[in-house]
């Protein structure tokens, strides 16, 4: 199966679904894998859940690696790590790559630990490419790439010695490709064995409670930054929000401030989004706030500074006061009758 060249995939599922950055992965995967003439590999941990092997092989799984037993019904640490930790050993891919979910973010460190991997976490892209060292050229590495050093900088992180090379990738950053029901792959059934104390935690009730906010799918979102100055100035946000039945996001530095509840963060810190239409009022524009905004539909931003980073991806530049310039749009957008 050309093992050297296996691009794995961590396929995360609760109650029957697959989350969407696992298929946004598998999307980059597949590209990757065609990159390095590989193939692409789907680890799908769970129970009751084959027919979901066929949903990874549409997205462009070459083949999928299932482990279907009562003990994975619900995310354990201890026993998924097991599983993973037991393949990665025993068939050495040479990528792997995990959603940065709050379980992505548990499992993975897991595995790079037990294995002695290095481990990127957050990244927002990844290519494939060389990098020479000490009159060594190493060929055909992963390029983990990310904001570092409070989002001033893009950092390409490479593992040119120990694999697999890691990744934990944020959801929303890659885009996802359309399915493909004629693909064809190959499933494995994998039998699961575990450690007497991996099953020593059990999971005895689960309660699961939506977000409030679903920014992921709003078609348009109006953003505050700090140039709000206020919570009460926000009110204005939510205001054009509402004149455009949109939903209202907020900044990391905004929710830090109180303006915002912390579940309208958006950015790498919160949630990933591309909106049909993006409003950012008051907003830097940070690297860390751009991270895959650059592919939203339309995005207008309203700043006082002419040099703000967020004009670079804005297909609309408005440098003026959001205090003024928003009260006009609205009064505009209400005489259109919308």
């Amino acid at each position: 199966m050309g093992e050297s060249r296996q691009v794995w995939v961590y396929v995360e599922q609760d109650g029957g679904e697959i989350a969407p950055v696992s298929l946004e992965l598998l999307c980059k995967a597949r590209e990757l894998a065609d990159q390095l003439d590989g193939q692409v590999c789907a680890l799908l941990f769970g129970h009751a859940i084959a027919d979901l092997s066929q949903q990874a092989v549409h997205y462009g799984a070459d083949w999928v690696l299932l482990a279907d037993h009562p003990e994975l019904q619900a995310y354990r640490t201890l026993p998924y790590a097991r599983v993973a930790t037991n393949l990665v050993r025993a068939r050495e891919p040479y990528i792997l790559l995990l959603g940065a979910t709050p379980i992505g973010r548990d499992l993975a460190p897991r595995i790079a630990s037990a294995v002695g991997a290095g481990l990127t976490a957050d990244c927002t892209d990844l290519q494939i490419g060389n990098y020479r060292r000490n009159g060594r050229t190493y060929t055909d590495l992963l390029y983990q790439i990310r904001p570092a050093f409070g989002g001033n900088i893009i950092a390409t992180i490479v593992n040119p010695v120990m694999h697999p090379q890691m990744a934990t990738v944020r959801e929303g950053v890659i885009k996802m490709g359309e399915a493909d029901p004629s693909r064809v792959g190959m499933v494995e059934q994998i039998e699961p064995s575990f450690n007497s104390r991996d099953l020593d935690l059990q999971v005895l009730e689960r309660e699961i409670r939506l977000p409030g906010v679903d920014l992921k799918n709003a078609s348009v979102i109006v953003t505050g930054g700090m140039g709000v100055g206020s919570r009460e100035g926000f009110d204005l946000i939510f205001e054009l929000a509402k004149v455009l039945g949109g939903e209202v996001a907020g900044t990391r530095a905004a929710v830090d401030a109180g303006f915002v509840s912390a579940e309208r963060q958006v950015g790498q810190t919160g949630v990933t989004v591309r909106p049909r239409v993006y409003i950012a009022c008051g907003v830097s524009g940070a690297v860390q706030h751009r991270a895959g905004m650059d592919q939203s539909g339309t995005i207008v931003a309203i700043n006082t500074d002419p040099n703000a980073p967020i004009f670079e991806i804005a297909h609309y530049k408005v440098v003026g006061d959001l205090r003024t310039v928003i009260p006009q749009m609205i009064r505009a957008l209400r005489q259109d009758g919308r």
